[in-house]
């Protein structure tokens, strides 16, 4: 009897060892914010700095990356961002923000930057 009770508890005890734990939780993969909308307003894409000076003024920020300019345009309600590179420099890219609904550059935004007067400062 002592046997069989020796050896029920040998059992149980592999078995208990045995058993599986809680299942561990899947870790869930981070997603990748999504790219801002395709699409630049033809108007202002491949104008050359000069003109973008005539239509807008001067920026109120200029940054310099190499052979890469990024021009920034403060409005009261938004903010354009051009980016020129090229010899001669020209306009290769046009961000607002806000964004546009279906564009990275909002076209109120860059008209009413267009048509306000020019600030001076």
């Amino acid at each position: 009897m002592f046997r069989r009770f020796a050896l029920f508890l040998t059992l149980l005890a592999v078995a208990g060892c045995a058993a599986k734990g809680p299942a561990q939780p899947v870790p869930q993969a981070s997603r990748i914010p999504a790219a801002p909308p395709r699409g630049e307003p033809g108007q202002y894409i491949n104008m050359a700095a000069t003109g973008l000076t005539a239509a807008f003024g001067r920026p109120a920020f200029v940054r310099k990356d190499g052979a890469t300019e990024m021009w920034r345009y403060d409005g009261t309600a938004c903010r354009a961002f051009f980016f020129l590179y090229g010899a001669p420099l020209a306009v290769r890219h046009v961000e607002t923000l806000p964004h546009g609904a279906q564009n990275a550059a909002d076209m109120a935004c860059l008209t009413a930057l267009r048509n306000a007067p020019p600030k001076t400062s």
